[in-house]
């Protein structure tokens, strides 16, 4: 029962973190707010790219375990290394700007990512 209530917190958190990172990328292009599109945009293009593919495996992961697939924690896994990637690459650009309220929040997310994958694997007995 105990495993049951943290997977649903777990394909919550993962299917939240998934949808609140295609937001908002998708919020900044709309208000034209991704000026390294002009800039870089090669770089950015991918970086977005892999931003998007890793928000989709997250949501993936997250639907797979709310409906019980057998796929589901091979791709949850996957996409929270994605996600820790990406928690420790992103807050560089925020850090240059001194914007450090969103570099807390990639700290807090990253400590509750790591958190996600211990309980999820649980240790080996024997």
């Amino acid at each position: 029962m105990k495993e049951l209530k943290f997977n649903k917190v777990a394909a919550f958190f993962s299917i939240i973190i998934g949808v609140a990172m295609m937001g908002l990328w998708l919020l900044l292009y709309i208000t034209s707010n991704i000026p390294e599109l002009t800039a870089e945009p090669i770089r950015i293009s991918m970086h977005i790219l892999a931003e998007v593919v890793t928000a989709v495996m997250l949501i993936l992961g997250g639907i797979g375990i709310l409906t019980g697939m057998k796929w589901a924690k091979e791709i949850y896994l996957l996409s929270m290394g994605m996600l820790i990637y990406t928690l420790i690459q992103s807050p560089g650009y925020y850090m240059e700007s001194e914007d450090y309220g969103f570099v807390i929040m990639f700290v807090i997310m990253l400590a509750l990512a790591i958190l996600m994958i211990i309980r999820m694997v649980p240790p080996k007995k024997g």
